[in-house]
Protein backbone atom coordinates (compact mmCIF):
# COMPACT_ATOMS: atom_id res chain seq x y z
CA UNK A 1 0.00 0.00 0.00
CA UNK A 2 1.17 3.53 -0.76
CA UNK A 3 0.83 6.08 2.03
CA UNK A 4 1.25 9.82 1.46
CA UNK A 5 1.75 12.24 4.35
CA UNK A 6 3.44 15.46 5.31
CA UNK A 7 6.48 15.30 7.57
CA UNK A 8 5.28 18.03 9.91
CA UNK A 9 2.29 17.77 12.24
CA UNK A 10 0.11 20.37 10.52
CA UNK A 11 -1.02 19.54 6.96
CA UNK A 12 -1.30 22.47 4.59
CA UNK A 13 -4.95 23.55 4.56
CA UNK A 14 -6.48 26.12 2.21
CA UNK A 15 -10.12 27.07 2.84
CA UNK A 16 -10.88 23.63 4.24
CA UNK A 17 -9.01 21.75 1.51
CA UNK A 18 -5.80 19.78 2.07
CA UNK A 19 -3.95 19.46 -1.25
CA UNK A 20 -2.13 16.28 -0.25
CA UNK A 21 -5.50 14.45 -0.04
CA UNK A 22 -6.36 15.08 -3.69
CA UNK A 23 -6.87 12.13 -6.02
CA UNK A 24 -6.46 12.11 -9.79
CA UNK A 25 -7.34 9.85 -12.66
CA UNK A 26 -4.57 9.07 -15.11
CA UNK A 27 -4.25 11.19 -18.25
CA UNK A 28 -2.92 8.45 -20.50
CA UNK A 29 -5.64 6.38 -22.11
CA UNK A 30 -9.24 7.54 -21.68
CA UNK A 31 -9.22 10.90 -19.87
CA UNK A 32 -12.37 10.46 -17.86
CA UNK A 33 -13.68 11.63 -14.49
CA UNK A 34 -12.02 11.38 -11.11
CA UNK A 35 -14.95 12.19 -8.84
CA UNK A 36 -15.35 10.99 -5.26
CA UNK A 37 -18.58 9.01 -5.35
CA UNK A 38 -19.00 7.98 -1.72
CA UNK A 39 -17.36 8.48 1.66
CA UNK A 40 -18.01 7.02 5.10
CA UNK A 41 -16.40 6.84 8.55
CA UNK A 42 -15.63 3.19 9.31
CA UNK A 43 -13.00 1.07 11.06
CA UNK A 44 -11.44 4.14 12.72
CA UNK A 45 -10.73 5.94 9.47
CA UNK A 46 -12.48 7.81 6.65
CA UNK A 47 -13.12 5.73 3.53
CA UNK A 48 -13.91 7.05 0.08
CA UNK A 49 -14.17 5.67 -3.43
CA UNK A 50 -13.67 7.44 -6.73
CA UNK A 51 -15.30 7.02 -10.12
CA UNK A 52 -14.69 7.35 -13.81
CA UNK A 53 -17.37 8.03 -16.42
CA UNK A 54 -16.84 5.00 -18.64
CA UNK A 55 -17.56 1.30 -18.07
CA UNK A 56 -14.71 -0.59 -19.73
CA UNK A 57 -12.46 -0.73 -16.66
CA UNK A 58 -9.57 1.08 -18.35
CA UNK A 59 -7.69 4.01 -16.94
CA UNK A 60 -6.04 4.39 -13.58
CA UNK A 61 -5.60 6.44 -10.44
CA UNK A 62 -9.14 5.88 -9.20
CA UNK A 63 -10.05 3.37 -6.53
CA UNK A 64 -10.72 2.80 -2.84
CA UNK A 65 -8.95 5.11 -0.38
CA UNK A 66 -8.71 5.55 3.38
CA UNK A 67 -7.66 8.56 5.48
CA UNK A 68 -6.45 8.12 9.07
CA UNK A 69 -6.55 10.50 12.04
CA UNK A 70 -3.16 11.96 11.02
CA UNK A 71 -4.63 12.91 7.65
CA UNK A 72 -2.54 10.30 5.87
CA UNK A 73 -4.14 8.94 2.72
CA UNK A 74 -3.74 5.33 1.57
CA UNK A 75 -4.92 3.81 -1.67
CA UNK A 76 -6.06 0.29 -0.90
CA UNK A 77 -4.49 -2.56 -2.91
CA UNK A 78 -7.98 -3.97 -3.52
CA UNK A 79 -8.81 -0.90 -5.65
CA UNK A 80 -10.39 -1.39 -9.05
CA UNK A 81 -11.23 1.15 -11.75
CA UNK A 82 -14.94 1.76 -12.07
CA UNK A 83 -17.91 4.03 -11.48
CA UNK A 84 -19.09 3.68 -7.88
CA UNK A 85 -21.21 5.90 -5.65
CA UNK A 86 -22.96 3.42 -3.34
CA UNK A 87 -22.41 3.10 0.39
CA UNK A 88 -24.27 1.68 3.38
CA UNK A 89 -23.62 -0.18 6.61
CA UNK A 90 -24.89 -3.76 6.76
CA UNK A 91 -25.43 -3.84 10.50
CA UNK A 92 -26.08 -7.58 10.93
CA UNK A 93 -22.63 -8.46 9.55
CA UNK A 94 -20.87 -5.24 10.64
CA UNK A 95 -19.65 -4.48 7.14
CA UNK A 96 -19.40 -1.31 5.10
CA UNK A 97 -20.63 -1.79 1.54
CA UNK A 98 -18.84 0.69 -0.74
CA UNK A 99 -18.62 0.18 -4.47
CA UNK A 100 -18.05 -3.54 -5.10
CA UNK A 101 -16.23 -3.86 -1.76
CA UNK A 102 -17.28 -5.24 1.63
CA UNK A 103 -15.18 -3.83 4.49
CA UNK A 104 -15.26 -5.31 8.00
CA UNK A 105 -14.75 -3.48 11.31
CA UNK A 106 -11.00 -4.17 11.18
CA UNK A 107 -10.59 -2.63 7.71
CA UNK A 108 -10.28 -5.91 5.84
CA UNK A 109 -11.62 -5.61 2.29
CA UNK A 110 -13.33 -8.19 0.09
CA UNK A 111 -14.42 -7.48 -3.47
CA UNK A 112 -17.44 -8.83 -5.35
CA UNK A 113 -15.99 -9.79 -8.72
CA UNK A 114 -19.39 -9.92 -10.42
CA UNK A 115 -20.06 -6.26 -9.56
CA UNK A 116 -16.71 -4.74 -10.56
CA UNK A 117 -17.71 -4.05 -14.18
CA UNK A 118 -21.00 -2.36 -13.31
CA UNK A 119 -21.57 1.31 -12.48
CA UNK A 120 -22.91 0.95 -8.92
CA UNK A 121 -25.13 3.74 -7.63
CA UNK A 122 -27.02 2.45 -4.58
CA UNK A 123 -26.89 -0.30 -1.97
CA UNK A 124 -30.07 -1.09 -0.05
CA UNK A 125 -31.26 -3.33 2.80
CA UNK A 126 -32.98 -6.51 1.64
CA UNK A 127 -36.76 -6.80 1.91
CA UNK A 128 -36.97 -10.41 3.10
CA UNK A 129 -33.45 -11.50 4.13
CA UNK A 130 -32.01 -8.39 5.75
CA UNK A 131 -29.53 -10.38 7.87
CA UNK A 132 -27.78 -12.03 4.93
CA UNK A 133 -28.32 -10.03 1.74
CA UNK A 134 -28.27 -6.54 0.25
CA UNK A 135 -29.58 -5.11 -2.99
CA UNK A 136 -27.22 -3.29 -5.35
CA UNK A 137 -28.45 -1.00 -8.14
CA UNK A 138 -26.49 -0.09 -11.26
CA UNK A 139 -26.71 3.07 -13.31
CA UNK A 140 -27.91 1.00 -16.27
CA UNK A 141 -30.91 -0.24 -14.26
CA UNK A 142 -29.78 -3.71 -13.23
CA UNK A 143 -30.82 -4.73 -9.73
CA UNK A 144 -28.70 -7.38 -8.01
CA UNK A 145 -28.81 -9.06 -4.64
CA UNK A 146 -25.56 -10.08 -2.92
CA UNK A 147 -25.00 -12.41 0.00
CA UNK A 148 -22.89 -10.43 2.46
CA UNK A 149 -21.05 -13.53 3.67
CA UNK A 150 -20.43 -15.60 0.53
CA UNK A 151 -20.56 -12.59 -1.87
CA UNK A 152 -22.69 -14.73 -4.20
CA UNK A 153 -24.49 -12.27 -6.48
CA UNK A 154 -27.69 -12.77 -8.46
CA UNK A 155 -29.32 -10.51 -11.06
CA UNK A 156 -32.96 -9.92 -10.10
CA UNK A 157 -34.30 -7.34 -12.55
CA UNK A 158 -33.52 -5.32 -15.63
CA UNK A 159 -35.43 -2.20 -14.64
CA UNK A 160 -35.47 -0.80 -18.17
CA UNK A 161 -37.90 -3.59 -18.99
CA UNK A 162 -39.77 -3.63 -15.68
CA UNK A 163 -40.38 0.14 -15.70
CA UNK A 164 -40.92 0.62 -19.44
CA UNK A 165 -37.88 2.82 -19.86
CA UNK A 166 -36.75 3.19 -23.47
CA UNK A 167 -33.68 1.11 -24.29
CA UNK A 168 -32.61 3.98 -26.56
CA UNK A 169 -32.46 6.42 -23.66
CA UNK A 170 -29.36 7.03 -21.56
CA UNK A 171 -30.28 5.21 -18.33
CA UNK A 172 -29.08 7.02 -15.24
CA UNK A 173 -30.42 5.18 -12.20
CA UNK A 174 -29.18 6.88 -9.05
CA UNK A 175 -30.73 6.38 -5.62
CA UNK A 176 -32.57 3.49 -4.04
CA UNK A 177 -33.69 2.39 -0.59
CA UNK A 178 -35.99 -0.05 1.18
CA UNK A 179 -38.44 0.88 3.93
CA UNK A 180 -41.95 0.00 5.05
CA UNK A 181 -42.06 -3.15 2.94
CA UNK A 182 -41.11 -1.49 -0.33
CA UNK A 183 -37.97 -1.06 -2.41
CA UNK A 184 -37.88 2.33 -4.16
CA UNK A 185 -35.53 3.25 -7.01
CA UNK A 186 -34.90 6.43 -9.00
CA UNK A 187 -33.78 7.10 -12.57
CA UNK A 188 -32.92 10.71 -13.44
CA UNK A 189 -32.83 10.42 -17.24
CA UNK A 190 -33.47 13.96 -18.52
CA UNK A 191 -32.24 15.94 -21.49
CA UNK A 192 -33.73 18.28 -24.09
CA UNK A 193 -36.18 15.63 -25.30
CA UNK A 194 -37.72 15.47 -21.82
CA UNK A 195 -37.77 19.27 -21.64
CA UNK A 196 -39.61 19.46 -24.96
CA UNK A 197 -42.06 16.75 -23.91
CA UNK A 198 -40.94 14.34 -26.63
CA UNK A 199 -40.30 11.51 -24.15
CA UNK A 200 -40.25 10.88 -20.41
CA UNK A 201 -37.80 8.20 -19.25
CA UNK A 202 -37.17 9.48 -15.74
CA UNK A 203 -38.67 7.24 -13.07
CA UNK A 204 -39.52 6.86 -9.42
CA UNK A 205 -40.80 3.34 -8.83
CA UNK A 206 -41.41 0.90 -6.02
CA UNK A 207 -41.44 -2.88 -5.65
CA UNK A 208 -43.40 -4.58 -2.87
CA UNK A 209 -41.71 -7.93 -3.36
CA UNK A 210 -44.17 -8.98 -6.04
CA UNK A 211 -45.09 -6.07 -8.33
CA UNK A 212 -43.33 -3.01 -9.67
CA UNK A 213 -45.34 0.22 -9.57
CA UNK A 214 -44.30 3.42 -11.37
CA UNK A 215 -44.85 6.40 -9.08
CA UNK A 216 -43.47 9.20 -11.26
CA UNK A 217 -42.31 9.52 -14.87
CA UNK A 218 -40.04 12.44 -14.06
CA UNK A 219 -36.30 12.43 -13.28
CA UNK A 220 -35.63 11.39 -9.67
CA UNK A 221 -32.23 11.21 -8.03
CA UNK A 222 -32.04 10.36 -4.33
CA UNK A 223 -34.08 7.83 -2.34
CA UNK A 224 -33.18 7.40 1.31
CA UNK A 225 -34.29 7.21 4.91
CA UNK A 226 -32.56 7.29 8.26
CA UNK A 227 -33.82 5.68 11.43
CA UNK A 228 -37.48 6.46 11.96
CA UNK A 229 -37.48 9.26 9.41
CA UNK A 230 -39.87 9.14 6.45
CA UNK A 231 -38.71 7.73 3.15
CA UNK A 232 -37.49 10.69 1.09
CA UNK A 233 -37.12 10.96 -2.70
CA UNK A 234 -35.81 13.97 -4.61
CA UNK A 235 -36.48 14.79 -8.26
CA UNK A 236 -37.25 17.66 -10.59
CA UNK A 237 -39.17 18.74 -13.65
CA UNK A 238 -39.37 21.94 -15.69
CA UNK A 239 -41.29 23.69 -12.95
CA UNK A 240 -39.18 23.08 -9.83
CA UNK A 241 -37.23 20.71 -7.66
CA UNK A 242 -39.41 18.02 -6.05
CA UNK A 243 -39.35 16.37 -2.64
CA UNK A 244 -41.59 13.33 -2.15
CA UNK A 245 -42.09 11.66 1.22
CA UNK A 246 -43.64 8.36 2.23
CA UNK A 247 -45.16 8.30 5.69
CA UNK A 248 -48.25 6.77 7.29
CA UNK A 249 -48.70 4.60 4.21
CA UNK A 250 -48.98 7.52 1.77
CA UNK A 251 -46.77 9.46 -0.63
CA UNK A 252 -46.85 13.26 -0.41
CA UNK A 253 -45.34 15.72 -2.89
CA UNK A 254 -43.67 19.02 -2.04
CA UNK A 255 -41.92 21.44 -4.37
CA UNK A 256 -38.72 23.40 -3.77
CA UNK A 257 -36.93 26.22 -5.61
CA UNK A 258 -34.07 25.50 -7.98
CA UNK A 259 -30.96 27.35 -6.91
CA UNK A 260 -29.56 26.67 -10.37
CA UNK A 261 -30.67 25.25 -13.69
CA UNK A 262 -27.17 24.03 -14.45
CA UNK A 263 -28.39 20.72 -13.00
CA UNK A 264 -31.37 20.34 -15.34
CA UNK A 265 -29.77 17.38 -17.06
CA UNK A 266 -29.20 13.78 -16.02
CA UNK A 267 -25.41 14.08 -16.24
CA UNK A 268 -25.20 17.26 -14.21
CA UNK A 269 -27.33 16.20 -11.26
CA UNK A 270 -24.46 14.28 -9.70
CA UNK A 271 -25.38 12.39 -6.55
CA UNK A 272 -27.61 14.73 -4.54
CA UNK A 273 -27.81 13.31 -1.02
CA UNK A 274 -29.79 13.38 2.22
CA UNK A 275 -27.51 12.41 5.14
CA UNK A 276 -27.41 12.63 8.92
CA UNK A 277 -24.51 14.98 9.64
CA UNK A 278 -25.11 15.70 13.31
CA UNK A 279 -26.88 13.23 15.58
CA UNK A 280 -30.52 13.15 14.50
CA UNK A 281 -30.03 16.15 12.21
CA UNK A 282 -30.49 15.68 8.48
CA UNK A 283 -28.85 17.69 5.73
CA UNK A 284 -30.14 17.66 2.15
CA UNK A 285 -28.18 18.87 -0.86
CA UNK A 286 -30.28 19.26 -3.98
CA UNK A 287 -30.22 21.39 -7.12
CA UNK A 288 -27.51 23.69 -5.79
CA UNK A 289 -28.95 24.31 -2.34
CA UNK A 290 -28.39 22.88 1.15
CA UNK A 291 -31.38 22.33 3.43
CA UNK A 292 -31.76 21.42 7.08
CA UNK A 293 -34.33 18.66 7.63
CA UNK A 294 -35.90 16.83 10.53
CA UNK A 295 -36.36 13.11 11.07
CA UNK A 296 -39.88 13.76 12.29
CA UNK A 297 -43.13 13.58 10.35
CA UNK A 298 -45.80 14.40 12.87
CA UNK A 299 -49.33 13.87 11.63
CA UNK A 300 -47.91 12.64 8.35
CA UNK A 301 -46.38 16.08 7.59
CA UNK A 302 -42.68 16.74 7.23
CA UNK A 303 -41.26 19.46 9.44
CA UNK A 304 -38.35 21.83 9.40
CA UNK A 305 -37.37 21.95 5.72
CA UNK A 306 -35.21 25.06 5.85
CA UNK A 307 -32.83 26.39 3.17
CA UNK A 308 -29.28 26.97 4.42
CA UNK A 309 -27.26 28.16 1.43
CA UNK A 310 -26.70 27.97 -2.29
CA UNK A 311 -23.47 26.69 -3.78
CA UNK A 312 -21.72 25.95 -7.06
CA UNK A 313 -19.86 22.86 -5.85
CA UNK A 314 -20.35 19.36 -7.22
CA UNK A 315 -20.83 17.36 -4.01
CA UNK A 316 -21.23 13.63 -4.71
CA UNK A 317 -21.41 12.73 -0.98
CA UNK A 318 -20.88 14.16 2.48
CA UNK A 319 -20.61 12.92 6.06
CA UNK A 320 -19.40 13.80 9.55
CA UNK A 321 -15.99 12.51 10.68
CA UNK A 322 -14.06 13.29 13.86
CA UNK A 323 -16.17 16.37 14.54
CA UNK A 324 -15.87 17.73 11.02
CA UNK A 325 -18.27 17.95 8.11
CA UNK A 326 -16.62 16.39 5.06
CA UNK A 327 -17.78 17.19 1.52
CA UNK A 328 -16.65 14.98 -1.36
CA UNK A 329 -15.80 16.69 -4.62
CA UNK A 330 -15.76 16.25 -8.35
CA UNK A 331 -13.63 19.08 -9.60
CA UNK A 332 -13.60 20.13 -13.25
CA UNK A 333 -13.05 17.13 -15.51
CA UNK A 334 -12.43 16.94 -19.28
CA UNK A 335 -14.67 13.91 -19.77
CA UNK A 336 -13.35 12.11 -22.86
CA UNK A 337 -11.71 15.42 -23.87
CA UNK A 338 -15.13 17.00 -24.28
CA UNK A 339 -13.76 20.20 -22.79
CA UNK A 340 -10.33 21.09 -24.13
CA UNK A 341 -10.06 23.94 -21.63
CA UNK A 342 -10.17 21.59 -18.61
CA UNK A 343 -7.13 19.70 -17.39
CA UNK A 344 -6.26 16.63 -15.37
CA UNK A 345 -9.24 14.78 -13.82
CA UNK A 346 -8.96 15.32 -10.07
CA UNK A 347 -10.98 15.74 -6.89
CA UNK A 348 -10.55 16.43 -3.21
CA UNK A 349 -12.33 16.63 0.11
CA UNK A 350 -13.47 19.74 1.99
CA UNK A 351 -13.29 19.77 5.79
CA UNK A 352 -15.19 22.20 7.99
CA UNK A 353 -18.04 22.49 10.48
CA UNK A 354 -21.70 21.98 9.68
CA UNK A 355 -22.35 25.58 10.70
CA UNK A 356 -19.90 26.75 8.01
CA UNK A 357 -22.57 26.01 5.42
CA UNK A 358 -24.44 29.15 6.53
CA UNK A 359 -21.49 31.19 5.22
CA UNK A 360 -21.92 29.82 1.70
CA UNK A 361 -24.16 31.64 -0.78
CA UNK A 362 -27.39 33.11 0.58
CA UNK A 363 -30.53 31.04 -0.16
CA UNK A 364 -32.10 32.09 -3.44
CA UNK A 365 -33.89 30.33 -6.26
CA UNK A 366 -36.85 30.09 -8.58
CA UNK A 367 -39.57 27.68 -9.60
CA UNK A 368 -43.17 26.94 -8.85
CA UNK A 369 -45.93 24.37 -8.88
CA UNK A 370 -46.98 24.89 -12.53
CA UNK A 371 -45.19 25.26 -15.85
CA UNK A 372 -47.76 25.47 -18.66
CA UNK A 373 -49.80 22.95 -16.70
CA UNK A 374 -53.41 21.95 -17.27
CA UNK A 375 -55.11 22.81 -13.96
CA UNK A 376 -58.62 22.21 -12.67
CA UNK A 377 -60.92 24.61 -10.86
CA UNK A 378 -60.74 24.17 -7.08
CA UNK A 379 -57.80 21.74 -7.22
CA UNK A 380 -54.83 23.09 -5.28
CA UNK A 381 -51.27 22.91 -6.52
CA UNK A 382 -48.56 21.00 -4.71
CA UNK A 383 -47.18 22.87 -1.68
CA UNK A 384 -44.17 25.04 -2.59
CA UNK A 385 -41.50 26.02 -0.07
CA UNK A 386 -41.71 29.63 1.09
CA UNK A 387 -39.60 29.89 4.25
CA UNK A 388 -36.00 31.06 4.47
CA UNK A 389 -35.89 33.63 1.65
CA UNK A 390 -35.88 37.43 1.98
CA UNK A 391 -37.74 38.68 -1.09
CA UNK A 392 -40.45 36.87 -3.00
CA UNK A 393 -42.33 37.51 -6.24
CA UNK A 394 -45.08 35.36 -7.75
CA UNK A 395 -45.65 35.40 -11.53
CA UNK A 396 -48.97 34.06 -12.87
CA UNK A 397 -50.18 33.51 -16.42
CA UNK A 398 -52.78 31.39 -18.15
CA UNK A 399 -54.14 30.50 -21.58
CA UNK A 400 -57.88 31.08 -21.40
CA UNK A 401 -60.38 33.29 -23.22
CA UNK A 402 -61.76 34.57 -19.94
CA UNK A 403 -60.44 36.17 -16.78
CA UNK A 404 -59.27 33.61 -14.21
CA UNK A 405 -58.87 34.18 -10.47
CA UNK A 406 -56.24 32.34 -8.45
CA UNK A 407 -56.34 32.00 -4.66
CA UNK A 408 -52.94 32.11 -2.97
CA UNK A 409 -53.00 30.01 0.20
CA UNK A 410 -50.30 29.73 2.86
CA UNK A 411 -49.48 27.15 5.51
CA UNK A 412 -47.51 29.12 8.08
CA UNK A 413 -47.60 26.34 10.69
CA UNK A 414 -46.21 23.73 8.31
CA UNK A 415 -48.80 21.12 9.30
CA UNK A 416 -51.18 21.31 6.36
CA UNK A 417 -53.39 24.08 7.81
CA UNK A 418 -54.04 26.27 4.79
CA UNK A 419 -55.28 29.87 4.98
CA UNK A 420 -56.18 32.19 2.13
CA UNK A 421 -53.61 34.97 1.71
CA UNK A 422 -55.01 36.78 -1.32
CA UNK A 423 -56.79 36.35 -4.65
CA UNK A 424 -55.08 37.39 -7.87
CA UNK A 425 -57.19 38.06 -10.97
CA UNK A 426 -55.52 37.45 -14.32
CA UNK A 427 -57.16 38.81 -17.47
CA UNK A 428 -57.91 36.64 -20.49
CA UNK A 429 -54.71 35.11 -21.88
CA UNK A 430 -53.07 37.47 -19.42
CA UNK A 431 -50.33 37.88 -16.88
CA UNK A 432 -50.12 39.21 -13.33
CA UNK A 433 -47.55 39.28 -10.59
CA UNK A 434 -47.53 39.80 -6.85
CA UNK A 435 -44.66 41.14 -4.75
CA UNK A 436 -44.80 39.85 -1.21
CA UNK A 437 -43.79 42.30 1.54
CA UNK A 438 -40.12 42.14 2.48
CA UNK A 439 -39.61 39.49 5.12
CA UNK A 440 -43.07 37.95 4.64
CA UNK A 441 -42.88 34.20 4.97
CA UNK A 442 -44.81 31.02 5.58
CA UNK A 443 -43.63 27.47 5.50
CA UNK A 444 -45.54 26.46 2.37
CA UNK A 445 -47.57 28.26 -0.29
CA UNK A 446 -49.97 26.86 -2.90
CA UNK A 447 -52.23 28.15 -5.68
CA UNK A 448 -55.87 27.25 -6.26
CA UNK A 449 -57.39 28.16 -9.66
CA UNK A 450 -61.05 29.11 -9.85
CA UNK A 451 -61.43 27.89 -13.44
CA UNK A 452 -60.00 25.18 -15.68
CA UNK A 453 -57.09 26.45 -17.76
CA UNK A 454 -53.47 25.97 -18.75
CA UNK A 455 -51.46 28.00 -16.24
CA UNK A 456 -47.97 28.80 -15.03
CA UNK A 457 -47.16 29.84 -11.47
CA UNK A 458 -43.53 30.78 -10.89
CA UNK A 459 -41.91 32.17 -7.76
CA UNK A 460 -38.60 34.01 -7.75
CA UNK A 461 -36.87 34.23 -4.37
CA UNK A 462 -33.88 36.45 -3.71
Amino acid sequence: MTTLTRTDSAPLTISGVMPHLSVSATIDGPRSEGGIGALMPWANRLWFITYVAHTDGTGGGTGLFEVNERMEITKRPESVVGTYANRMIHSASSQLVMGPHFIDIHGNVRTVTELVGHRLTASMPHLTDIANKVYVLTMEGLLFETNVYTLETTLLFDLLKELNVSEKCYPHFKGGWTKDGRLVVANNTYDEQEYLGQKSDGRLAQWDGQTWTILEEQPFCEVTSSGEAPLFATGFDKASAILKTFTNGEWSTYRLPKATQAMDHMWFTEWPRIREVETERLLMDFHGMFYEMSHNAFGGKIWGVRPISTHLRMIPDFCSWRGMLVLAGNQVTPIMDSNLLAGEPQSNLWFGKTDDLWSFGKPAGWGGPWWETEVKAGVASDPYLMTGFDRKVLHLTHESSQEVSFDVQIDFLGNGTWKKYTTIKVSEDGYAHHVFPDGFSAHWVRIVPQADCKASAHFIYS
